[in-house]
């Protein structure tokens, strides 16, 4: 299974933190790109995934993890908690990944108007979660 489908575990360091998140279907992984190098970190406008067709645009209009706070964001769906780790799929990370916080998903704080994207976001993100 690639790392896009494939099953993660966050260790809590203390187990009951993450008591009852197994009742929420979704959680939000806050994370840190620990393997950016400080060198590649960007701050000014460049064309996404280096992509000469896409316009150029600042890193926070962006998922890039060459950010200068390197903080990343996925939200996964939950496996279970299992007294301690917490189980999810699809986190956007790689393994050795510092976790600093989790937040269940919840509707009330989704969007409440229609979330739009310019075109190319959609193009770049086509097969982003496919399974190689």
């Amino acid at each position: 299974m690639g790392w896009r489908g494939r099953r993660d575990s966050a260790r809590a360091r203390h187990g009951r933190i993450v008591h009852g998140l197994d009742a929420f279907s979704h959680v939000e992984v806050l994370f840190v790109f620990h393997e950016v190098d400080a060198a590649k970190v960007v701050t000014g406008a460049r064309h996404p995934r280096n992509h000469p067709a896409w316009p150029r645009v600042g890193i926070f209009a962006q998922r890039a993890n060459n950010r200068p706070n390197r903080i990343g964001s996925t939200i996964c769906r939950v496996l279970g908690v299992d007294g301690g780790p917490l189980r999810v799929l699809e986190l956007d990370a790689i393994d050795g990944t510092p976790v600093v916080d989790s937040k269940p998903v919840m509707k009330e704080f989704l969007p409440r108007t229609e979330v739009t994207q310019p075109s190319r976001v959609t193009e770049l993100m086509a097969d982003y979660w496919r399974e190689p």
